[in-house]
């Protein structure tokens, strides 16, 4: 591991170790007895429905990713596309952020693609995955009697100021993504020749950054295409979404007895607490979806604490157990995919960009 990662590491723990005193000072009065009992109580026959329809978003995940690769490799393999996002999950969730590139790596590898190709279909996806998980918040906030599904209607005005917030976001990046695609090489011209002369190869970086992101837009080939990609989209975050109510209605309790709105919420506070987690213990995702249940709707401390670590459990590192097994039939090693991955983004970094 090297010094960036070390120090990232660190900095990540320690922001972890102050949340969870936090935490701790908050919950001085924490029933661990109750706890153990609210967590005997699971159904867990709704929780196996959920781990399957997370499994089932990995499929629409990799059937997505051959959708963008329809123009240049339409006889892509779906199941080697699925057996790729498994593996390339179960190495996020291993190795947190250094695991990121393993997947576009393997399938950049099976396809015979370059890697910065498949990076650029990755910041594609990320587009994707925001507009669609934006789509459907927008639907639960707006549509008639979404204010009654919270438990504090006063949080109801800034939840919508912040879809309004999401809305804007959304369309920011379309605008920008546009303006890339069409004027992509002349913007990544001026940034080298503005910004080539920093350390670090800075002007250069963002300047690839700009040229594969131009790249990966043109995976989007018509507007059937977009069509094809947004159904997907809002499909599978929708799987997603019904897969957290699975979770959450296990406990057979009324506070987690839950609907769509507020299961979206806090599908939000995990993706925004995974941005700060530990490789394999996570943190940041639990914690946040704790606070979510404790403050926001009122669940119990120990019921919160419970329903917050199954959800992690199922929704991030309940595609290990299977990804291990892939990768010991496929023979791969993670740190080594980790390790390849980065070689092979740096090396193309330090080529020259074409004339």
């Amino acid at each position: 591991m090297d010094k960036k990662r070390i120090l990232a590491s660190v900095v990540v723990f320690l922001i972890l170790a102050v949340l969870f005193y936090l935490q701790y000072r908050e919950w001085h009065g924490f029933d661990w007895t109750t706890f153990w009992s609210q967590t005997r109580r699971i159904s867990w026959l709704r929780v196996a429905r959920g781990l399957g329809l997370i499994y089932f978003a990995y499929v629409m995940r990799a059937v997505r990713w051959k959708l963008f690769l329809a123009r240049v490799r339409p006889e892509a393999n779906t199941v080697g596309l699925i057996l790729a996002t498994v593996i390339g999950f179960t190495g996020l969730a291993l190795l947190g952020r250094a695991g990121e590139p393993i997947r576009p790596y393997l399938i950049a590898r099976r396809e015979k693609l370059t890697l910065s190709s498949q990076l650029a279909v990755w910041a594609v996806e990320r587009i994707f995955d925001v507009g669609a998980f934006t789509v459907l918040i927008a639907l639960a906030v707006f549509r008639e009697g979404g204010m009654y599904s919270i438990p504090e209607p006063e949080w109801y005005a800034g939840l919508q100021r912040t879809v309004f917030v999401l809305i804007g976001l959304v369309l920011g990046i379309v605008m920008a993504a546009v303006a890339i695609n069409r004027k992509g090489e002349m913007l990544a011209r001026w940034i080298e020749n503005k910004f080539g002369h920093l350390s670090a190869n800075i002007g250069h970086r963002i300047a690839l950054w700009v040229r594969e992101f131009g790249q990966g837009l043109n995976t989007i080939h018509g507007p059937l295409s977009f069509l094809w990609l947004t159904l997907v989209s809002v499909g599978m975050w929708y799987v997603i979404a019904v897969a957290y109510k699975e979770v959450t209605h296990s406990y057979g309790v009324a506070s987690l007895d839950i609907p769509l709105l507020q299961i979206l919420i806090l599908m939000g506070s995990s993706m925004l607490g995974s941005m700060v987690q530990l490789p394999a213990v996570g943190g940041g995702s639990q914690l946040a979806t704790i606070r979510t249940l404790s403050s926001l709707f009122a669940v119990p401390p120990e019921l919160a604490a419970s329903c917050g670590i199954l959800l992690w459990l199922v929704t991030f590192a309940g595609v290990i157990p299977l990804g291990l097994l892939l990768a010991h039939h496929e023979r791969l090693s993670f740190r080594k995919l980790s390790a390849e991955s980065h070689r092979a983004e740096e090396a193309e970094i330090e080529q020259p960009p074409a004339p």
